[in-house]
This record gives C-alpha cells, structure tokens and sequence, in this order.
C-alpha cells in the first residue's frame, strides 16, 4: 500500500494539489488559480504548516504544476492520483497507461473544460515523476451502477449502441465520499436513501440507495441539470435551433454561451460567484436576487425528481463550496420541500461553523446534513486501492514464472 499519495486536480481554470502522507491528519496541499492571467498564483501550506504564496503571472496549467510540485521535491510520493471528470465508458479506476490517455482524449468532447486539462496534468507529472504508478480516478464511475430507465435519453438507439450517447453524470468522487461519510455519521452506513447536493461552480445531485448511485442531475456532459456558476443547466433542447435561426450563432457560439456565460452570470448580469450575488441582493440587486431563487428553486426540483429514484426517503447531505459554507442556500432550498417531511432548525443552521460537519434538522422527519467533501481523500484511496491491486497482481505472476522456471 502507498505510503503518500499525490492527488492532482487540473480544472479549466486552476489546479489543485495535495500530498496525503500516510498519516491522514497530515496534507500537504496547494491550489493554483486565475491560470493565464496576470492574476495566476500559487496558494497553499507546506511542511510545518508553512503557508505558501507564489505570483506566477500568466502561467499556464503546465508551468503551474512544475512550480507546485518542485515544493514537494523532498517529499515524493509512492503514487499520483488524477481527478478525470469523464472516462467515456470506463466504470472504474485505472491505472494510466497509453491506452487510458487515449480513452481519455476519445472522451474530451464530452468533457470540454476539463479533459484537456487533465490530460496536461497527467502529462506534467509523467515527466517530473516517471517511475511512479498514476491513476485516473473517474468522475463518472460512481455513476455507473444507475439502471437503464435513469441513464438512458429518449433518442433512436443507433446513437446509445454506436455512439455511447446515454445519462454518465460527474462529481462521481465526492457524491460516493459524501453519501458514505454521511450515512456514517447517521448511523446507517451505505445503507437507506439519500440525496446528495454537490454545489459549488459546478453543483449536481445524486440519489444513493445503499451505497450506490441510483440517479443524478448530471447527464452526457456536465452541462446538464442544475443552474451553476456559469452553466445553464437544463434548457429546451430547441433553444439551439431558436437561436442558429434568429440570431444567426453557429454551434460553437451557442455551447460557450451555454457552458461559459449562464448559470449565475448569465441571470444576474453580475457575477458567478454565490457571495458576490448574496451580499448584491441584500443591497437591493433584483437580478442578482432573481439568480439566487432560481438556483435554489432549480435545486429543490432536482432533489423531489431524484426522490423518484429512491424506494424511502432517510435524508439530505449538502456538501461543496456553496453547500457547506451557505446557511442562506440550505434555507431557501429547504423552503421549497416542506411537503417532504424536511424540519431545518434555521438556529442550529444559522450556528453550524463553516465547512464543518453537522446535523441541521430539528430531529424530526427526513435527515438534513451538512458534510464537506473529500475528494482528495477519496481519490487517494482509489489510487491506493489499484496500486495494491497491480503489485499484488505482478507478485503472483512472477510466483507463476518461477514455479514453471523451477
């Protein structure tokens, strides 16, 4: 088993790195952001708890990983673990290999923000690493225990059997840490019915019945489901050819406008960012207040939808950037559900410490949690789990060639 495991997360726009030493109290850790800006920099701690502040203006995602990762020189790990947001029609972790570079370039044009960045990480840290085991740990994997009914599109069928056109949904990683953490701390271990509300820039939910991902708001790419930071979520289908014949857009206009330039932003005019819209709206911003409500209205639909999925009802688990840290977010969805038994105790809420595990319903009826994600964690014992898997697998092959050699 490794000792340290380096886990990698190339976003669009940032990347983060953590080194998990065996001691799981103990991460070394860093975030680059506003990569390709004059902005970009490196934010983190380092042995000791030593904070780390790097100016690296207008980097790119190959010269920020460099940068990063020289800080762990005297620190190497046994084994890097990379995030992969889609892995096409692999179901599990893998250990990389040209053929998983490839499947995963196959699968960039599902995943356009963030294959290519992966695909950079994966490269940087072959170079800088080449005789240590990488993994790819799949957004999509948790996903691929859903049945048919859920992930499949009401399109002709040449484009599922030809073209693996289906339902694969993400943040696979922290829906499987999230729903397993959570039904931990409810007594039910992987067992009974929850929701799961990932939200952050990128926000899905996911229905999990004992253990296993049954549904999610998520669909072919990431750009389904829920209203996000700058995504739209759902929209008519037809609003594609709405706009080619109005207003003249090719495709490619409309996917960035779908992908880059709605969620938050589109609606408030204003920014992508939870904070910046909750603090205008207290200032009298009715766009920015007409964003939030849309999002939360959009949310609470998904959770009652996914419900469907779910044979009862034990709770909810908020989790991600906007889930753990906003009280505001949690009441305002919560609001639109009464009908589903749901009692927050707006105190204890209000009270919960940000990011911070906790129970904030008043005791009765379905469960309310809120359960920060570990992504990191969890990608680490993925990685850990196939390294074992192939040292074991090469152990046993050379026992076989040396009872034949004997």
């Amino acid at each position: 088993m490794p000792k340290s495991v380096l886990v990698i997360n190339c976003g669009s726009s940032s990347i983060k790195f953590a080194l998990l030493l065996e001691d799981q109290n103990f991460r070394i850790h860093g975030l680059a952001e506003n990569l390709g800006t004059p902005e970009a920099r490196i934010k983190g701690v380092t042995v000791g708890n030593e904070p780390v502040d790097i100016r690296i203006p207008n980097a790119d995602h190959k010269e920020a990983l460099e940068v990063g990762l020289s800080r762990l020189a005297t620190h190497k790990p046994d084994a890097i673990g990379h995030r992969v947001v889609h892995g096409g029609t692999l179901t599990k972790a893998e250990l990389i290999t040209d053929d998983i570079i490839e499947k995963i370039r196959a699968a960039t044009p599902l995943a356009p923000l963030h294959n290519p960045a992966h695909l950079v990480g994966i490269e940087a840290t072959q170079r800088l690493f080449p005789d240590l085991p990488q993994v790819a740990v799949f957004d999509t994997a948790f996903h691929q225990t859903m049945p048919a009914h859920a992930y499949r599109y009401a399109v002709p069928k040449f484009l599922y059997t030809e073209h693996n056109v289906r339902r694969y949904g993400f943040h696979g990683t922290s829906h499987a840490y999230v729903s397993e953490r959570g039904s931990e701390l409810a007594g039910s271990f992987k067992q009974g019915g929850w929701l799961v509300a990932h939200l952050g820039n990128g926000s899905s939910t996911c229905a999990v019945w004992n253990g296993e991902s049954v549904d999610t708001s998520m669909g072919l790419t990431p750009l389904e489901g829920l209203v996000m930071g700058t995504r739209s979520g759902d929209v008519d289908p037809s609003m594609h050819s709405f706009l080619a014949k109005n207003l003249g857009w090719d495709i490619y206009k409309i996917d960035k406008m779908l992908n880059s330039q709605s969620g938050l932003l589109g609606l408030s005019d204003l920014s992508n960012d939870m904070r910046t819209l909750i603090e205008a709206a207290e200032q009298g911003n009715e766009d920015a207040a007409l964003a939030i409500e849309v999002f939360c209205y959009r949310l609470a639909k998904s959770l009652a939808a996914l419900s469907c999925g779910l044979p009862e009802l034990n709770g909810v688990f908020f989790t991600g950037g906007i889930g753990e840290n906003s009280a505001f977010i949690r009441e305002k969805t919560m609001s639109y559900l009464p009908h589903f038994g749901f009692n927050l105790d707006k105190d204890i809420n209000n009270n919960l410490k940000r990011g911070t595990e906790g129970r904030i319903d008043n005791g009765t009826g379905p469960q309310i949690w809120v359960v920060p994600t570990d992504e990191e964690g969890r990608i680490a014992k993925e990685t850990a789990t196939v390294v074992e898997h192939e040292v074991n697998q090469t152990v046993a092959k050379k026992s076989e060639q040396d009872i034949v050699a004997a």
